[in-house]
């Protein structure tokens, strides 16, 4: 007995493990359905309730794994783990054990306000994964042991026979075994406008996605027919569950959060050899601890750019405003800067750059060339020749299944297969069908399928007469016909050379061809003997494509002047990506790559082939995540856009992910960093625009933060080696980091466009902050300013003031050069002369509100108390003043002569000429108007 029972038991593990070994290496679209169900050991009337709850164990559930989300707690705990915070954090620690209380209060008020914003930018919790789960089907059709059962579609399992119909969601990955008419809409896998229309054939092993006409993907959507179906994959092992397993794969960080880790990285190494510079030498030199430590932490208040964080999320927010305006959403604030340093764009093609929806744009009558089918054309033909498109027009829309809707306000809308819509919108347009002729009764009718390859109607008519209709596929048409229409309505024999060359040459043009055929019956014909056509006249051929939305083209040339490429990444056909890319401008169109192709191809291959082509055609999900991870490997900073759960892991993984917000799923919404409102390319432009107007505010500002750092470094640094009192308290550095200063900075991040951002190339990738021009300018102009307010301290103790005294006036002749500094800091080349004050008007609000509030302090007794400063004079603020602006001769002269040497070719080549051409046109313009 036990030894039957262990046979019992081993035979269940073989077989389980047969089961699972053959789902594994078939690829269930390259065989017939009858060798999946041998495979999978099942029949046609289902599995048994035991069998199936068996698999169920071994199989698991029918539902996509999801991650924990990050502890709240311990995401507000990461924002603490900056190396700038670190060194922030020890000071302040330290002054508080020094009992300097007021000054240590004020440090960790500076850390709570950094961490609470980085907290709230990243509580946007990535949801990417619960859409994903959305799709999934609630229940589910079954068969078992024949009978029809609903169950939920999470116990479904590999084996299970699933009954399908229009409006179902499919539950799983299915191999059809049965179907009738089924059509089912797979765009959000594919891309592909057209529903797809299903058969129960095998294929080849290695067709894409879109060419598995076998197979029913899980979270796609029926929508006419019906059919049966054997389970093959559920759960994680489906189309949609490997896209969800790449959904989870952790997002890169953007340029922007790259160049601020080098940045603080940077800082922090910096200014902490400085610090422990400054308290060893005040050790060693003055014998003072207490002060030397002081006079560190003043440094590392005076250094740390703590109001920078601020002013990241003050310039993202604006862009993001703006941005808002021109109908992009952004949904993570650093994709404001990285859409501004995108250097290739990868599109999808439907509903983006096209405008998803079939249009007959060209036909084909008689002998004449096919031509454009728009209302100007069809205006300039003769009256025999109009007479002919009006029949072909008309026998379109007379064989066609697509539903005429009236909308309140009058319009026609359309709804039903993308081609019959097409055909019947178009015959709408040129009047060439009338309501009473849609009216005539349809006495027997062929529904298209793609075994006969066409479809075909016979109407009655008012005489009691019939007409039969037919429309296909141009060599199936053919077939049946024996004569044509010569294009000027008379009937001669068909001229099937002519029929092909015509044919080919729309192929040729990416176009979808429908040929169209007539045949008139008298009142007494049996109508039986026609249900297979024969003997037909051949009206002509219509072709159709989804057109290019208005506006793209241009945009892409905007784009191509910008120095960003553009590249189609879809899963239609080749030859349909090819036409719409030559349409709009896309560089090379001639050679493009295919899934099929990037099957057997090596990283490096595929980097060498995506230099050569601008079109990626017939790819997975896989496939377009390994094309942007393969095009970030070459440096790029890569943008895409997209609208189907297809889209959503190549979304995620870019720089930045675009997707659209009409079209759109919400699994391409959640993965995304931009929504488009519109659904267009020609945003993209506008928001690449106004990314690279933000960066050019976090620039100008980050360049007046750190110039005003690298000053008091340098001053306070020498400052102890010259064992001159204590040149400034901590205190009174964050009073000028945050109260003077700060509100200039983040006045700053108002900063306007130029109206020149698509003119220049995208900034290099390896430039940081501030370009190499601003940071030798920060380095000039800080050490001036360092050297000014050293001086003028010293000068002033030598001569017998206060050290209070002398300390308000160091301080204030820092805040008059913040004043000149950030007024300078607006344009890395233009003079402020040719800055009109008003076009920031925040800013020069700020600076004259920030000397107002300093100017105060020092004659507000308690304030003034607490800061350690004293109320100066009119002498003393003339002299702080004139020093002051001597910075502008510093600042404003580099800017003068790197324009020079761009106009004499002695400047980089990025980008130094155009902007030597901007300042001469400028001051030109000056001159003239002050005439």
């Amino acid at each position: 007995m036990t030894e039957m029972a262990q046979t019992t038991t081993d035979t269940a593990v073989e077989s389980a493990e047969s089961l699972v070994s053959g789902r594994e290496e078939n690829s269930w679209h390259a065989i017939s359905a009858e060798q999946a169900l041998e495979t999978l050991e099942t029949t046609p009337r289902g599995l048994s309730p035991k069998e199936a709850e068996r698999r169920l164990g071994l199989f698991g559930a029918n539902a996509l794994s999801a991650e924990a989300p990050m502890p709240k707690w311990k995401m507000f705990l990461i924002q603490f783990k900056s190396p700038l915070i670190a060194v922030l954090i020890g000071c302040g620690i330290i002054t508080i054990l020094l009992e300097h209380y007021v000054d240590a209060i004020a440090i960790f008020v500076v850390l709570l306000l950094n961490a609470i914003i980085g907290y709230y930018q990243e509580t946007k919790a990535d949801k990417a994964v619960e859409a994903l789960a959305s799709l999934s089907s609630p229940t589910s059709r079954v068969l078992r042991d024949g009978a029809m059962r609903k169950i939920e579609a999470a116990d479904l399992v590999p084996g299970d026979i699933v009954v399908m119909e229009s409006g179902d969601r499919v539950p799983a990955d299915i191999r059809l075994i049965e179907s009738s008419r089924l059509r089912i809409n797979e765009s959000m896998l594919t891309g592909e406008s057209t529903d797809a229309q299903k058969n129960i054939e095998a294929v080849e092993e290695d067709a894409s996605l879109g060419d598995r006409k076998g197979m029913a993907f899980s979270g796609t959507m029926v929508t006419s027919g019906r059919g049966r179906g054997l389970v093959v994959a559920t759960g994680s092992d489906t189309e949609l569950g490997e896209i969800n397993d790449l959904v989870h794969g952790a997002k890169a960080n953007t340029p922007l959060q790259q160049i601020m880790q080098r940045t603080e990285r940077g800082i922090s190494i910096a200014v902490l050899i400085v610090a422990v510079f400054v308290f060893l030498g005040g050790v060693f030199i003055n014998k003072d601890a207490t002060g030397a430590f002081l006079s560190s932490v003043s440094l590392v208040v005076a250094s740390m750019p703590e109001a920078l964080p601020i002013v990241l999320t003050v310039a993202m927010a604006l862009g993001i405003s703006r941005m808002a305006k021109r109908n992009a959403i952004v949904r993570t604030l650093p994709a404001v800067e990285t859409l501004g340093s995108t250097t290739v764009i990868g599109s999808d093609k439907t509903g983006t750059l096209t405008q998803n929806r079939m249009t007959v744009e060209q036909f084909a009558v008689g002998h004449e060339p096919a031509k454009l089918c728009d209302a100007e054309s069809r205006e300039h033909m003769d009256e025999s020749h109009r007479r002919s498109l009006t029949e072909l027009l008309k026998a379109g829309a007379l064989t066609n299944e697509a539903y005429r809707n009236t909308e309140d306000d009058g319009s026609m809308t359309y709804s039903g297969d993308a081609v019959d819509v097409a055909m019947a919108r178009i015959a709408d347009e040129a009047g060439a069908v009338s309501a009473a002729e849609l009216e005539h009764p349809i006495e027997l009718e062929t529904p298209y399928e793609p075994e006969l390859r066409y479809s075909m109607t016979i109407r009655r008519n008012p005489d009691g007469s019939f007409t039969q209709y037919v429309k296909g596929a141009p060599d199936s048409v053919a077939t049946m016909s024996s004569t044509m229409d010569d294009g000027t309505g008379q009937e001669v024999s068909l001229d099937m050379d002519a029929m092909h060359q015509t044919y080919e040459s729309m192929g040729r043009e990416g176009l979808r061809v429908i040929a169209v055929a007539s045949k008139h019956l008298d009142a007494d014909a049996d109508l039986k003997e026609y249900r297979e056509p024969h003997s037909m006249k051949f009206l002509g051929m219509e072709g159709m494509l989804d057109p290019p939305r208005a506006g793209v083209k241009e945009a892409i040339a905007q784009c191509a002047a910008a120095g960003i490429e553009v590249k189609m990444i879809t899963g239609d056909h080749p030859l349909t990506a090819a036409a719409i890319g030559e349409r709009l401008g896309l560089r090379h169109t001639k050679d493009a790559l295919t899934g099929s192709e990037m099957l057997d191809m090596s990283d490096e291959v595929l980097k060498a082939r995506l230099k050569e082509t601008s079109i990626a055609a017939r790819v997975s999900p896989q496939d377009k995540l390994r094309i942007v991870e393969a095009l970030q490997d070459q440096g790029e900073v890569v943008a895409v856009t997209g609208d189907g759960v297809n889209d959503a892991p190549a979304l995620k993984a870019a720089s930045v992910g675009i997707a659209m917000g009409k079209s759109g799923t919400d699994v391409a919404r959640e993965a995304s960093d931009v929504v488009l409102t519109d659904d267009n390319f020609v945003t993209i432009t506008d928001a690449v625009r106004e990314g690279r107007v933000t960066f050019k505010a976090i620039r100008g500002s980050a360049f007046f933060l750190l110039s005003t750092a690298v000053a008091a470094m340098i001053a306070v640094g020498v400052n102890v080696i010259a064992e001159m009192p204590l040149l400034f308290l901590p205190l009174q550095m964050l009073w000028i980091n945050f109260v003077t200063n700060g509100v200039q900075d983040i006045a700053l991040g108002f900063e306007p466009g130029s109206g020149d951002e698509l003119t220049r190339p995208p900034r290099e990738k390896k430039e940081g902050l501030l370009s190499s021009a601003l940071w030798a300018r920060t380095a000039v102009c800080g050490l001036w300013m360092a050297m000014c307010i050293l001086v003028m301290f010293r000068v002033l103790l030598d001569n017998g003031t206060e050290v209070v005294e002398a300390r308000t006036m160091a301080l204030t002749l820092l805040v008059l050069f913040n004043f000149f500094m950030s007024m300078s800091a607006r344009s890395e080349t233009l003079l402020i002369v040719q800055l009109n004050p008003l076009r920031n008007k925040f800013l020069l609000i700020a600076s004259i509100v920030a000397l107002v509030i300093h100017a105060g302090a020092m004659y507000i007794a308690p304030v003034a108390s607490v800061l350690g400063v004293s109320p100066m004079n009119g002498m003393q603020w003339l002299t702080c003043f004139l020093l002051s602006i001597t910075v502008l001769f510093f600042c404003e002269g580099d800017k003068i002569i790197r324009a020079w040497l761009a106009r004499h070719g002695h400047g980089p080549r990025s980008g130094l000429k155009a902007m030597g051409r901007r300042a001469r046109r400028g001051i030109i313009t000056m001159l003239h108007t002050s005439r």
